[in-house]
């Protein structure tokens, strides 16, 4: 046991490592500096406050404490260094001070037990593998605060089910949040500006991502492995999709690729047996390496230029149906609303209602497969439960 009094001001480097067989202590309220591994591997130490008047917490200053089951950091801390809780495994409770601006690199790597922590507002940065292999942590929210999320920051976190990216990050790390095998769903801000390579390879559990409308690109390999992905959006801002960012996501069934596409890697969608069909909204990306190994094919809106019979190996169908108003089938008939859709290709179409065109909300009410180029929509609600709808054609989501 020991009692550090309030006239120290700096606890220096080393200075308690390796003593095992501490169990208590208290830092006194004039210590403002704790240094690097000062009590590294004091293995049967079980709690820990460090008091408001500490501002740093040095490199490895914890690391290794196993039997450190909380933590309370204190207000006046600015900056915790790297590695400095590292492998404290029995760590469930971490309290982080409401000042600290950054996380350092592998500040809570192998923290096993951790199930919750609170990143305060005051965070800017999360360093390279801050909360790896923190396979406890349930779910995470990470404040418009923090601009940059480092490399491998929550890799291996497998019992993550839940992360909110505060609208403050530009920049999500290279394996970022690599085999987090609960993680169901992702929203990506508008800030984020690139998703890096691996970010979110081997999440087998994420069904859902939405991309915000700032992200430039997307990493090699960012995706890889998600097996439970169903669709992908992916909008205007995006210029390039890296080598294999979605390859081997065996669930994937549709993606769309906004107007801003300009270069898709080598076999970015490449083994996605479900995959049914790529849509273009804009132009032909002008660089294209293979896209073979998929069997799906890409689909390109009218007055879009630069669409060859073939992209990356695939092939290229117009995608332009037309709801015929001329026919014996267009009006009410039988207390039904109805008409045809015809198309040179068989497509799948989504018809959409609207029920007030300056307010411009559109519900899917029915998916529709053309076969031999036409299909017949019918839709009894139009005549009983409106006093009018709009109708239009859209593509699959």
């Amino acid at each position: 046991s020991v009692t550090i009094p309030d006239s120290v001001t700096t606890i220096g480097d080393q200075a308690f490592y390796n003593c095992s067989s501490l169990t208590n202590v208290t830092i006194g309220s004039g210590v403002n500096g704790i240094g690097i591994r000062a009590f590294s591997w004091c293995t049967s130490l079980p709690n820990v406050t460090i008091p408001d008047s500490v501002t740093s917490i040095g490199d490895y200053a914890f690391d290794n404490c196993t039997s450190l089951s909380s933590v309370m950091i204190g207000n006046g801390v600015t900056s915790i260094g790297g590695y400095a809780f590292q492998n404290c495994g029995s760590l469930t409770s971490a309290m982080i001070g409401t000042n600290v601006a950054s996380i350092g690199a592998s500040a809570f790597d192998g923290c096993s037990g951790l199930t919750g922590v609170t990143i305060p507002d005051s965070v800017t940065s999360i360093g390279g593998y801050a909360f790896q292999n923190c396979s406890g942590l349930t779910g995470i929210m990470i404040p418009g605060s923090v601009t940059s999320i480092g490399g491998y920051a929550f890799q291996n976190c497998a019992g993550l089910t839940s992360v909110m990216i505060g609208n403050g990050v530009t920049n999500i790390g290279s394996y970022a949040f690599q085999s987090c095998s609960g993680l169901s769903g992702v929203t990506i801000p508008g800030s984020v500006i690139s998703i890096g390579d691996y970010a979110f390879q081997d999440c087998v559990s994420l069904t859902r991502v939405t991309i915000g409308k700032g992200v430039t690109s997307i990493g090699i390999w960012a995706f890889v492995s998600c097996f439970s992905l169903t669709s992908v959006t992916i909008p205007d801002s995006v210029t390039s999709i890296g080598w294999g960012a979605f390859f081997n996501c065996t669930s994937l069934t549709r993606v769309t690729i906004g107007n801003g596409i300009t270069s898709i890697g080598w076999a970015a969608f490449y083994d996605c047996a479900s995959l049914t069909g790529i849509y273009f909204l804009g132009n032909a990306p002008s660089a294209v390496e293979a896209l073979e190994g998929s069997s799906p094919s890409i689909y390109y809106l009218p007055n879009t230029t630069g669409w060859e019979a073939t992209l990356g190996g695939l092939t290229t169908v117009l995608w332009d149906p037309k709801i015929q108003i001329g026919d014996t089938d267009f009006g009410v008939r039988s207390n039904r609303f109805g008409f045809n859709i015809t198309s040179p290709n068989d497509l799948v179409v989504v018809v959409e209602a609207c029920t007030n065109l300056v307010r411009g909300v559109w519900v899917p009410v029915e998916t529709n497969t053309l076969v031999g180029g036409s299909v017949q929509f019918r839709d009894p609600e139009a005549c009983t439960n409106y006093r009018k709808r709009f109708y239009r054609v859209s593509l699959p989501q």
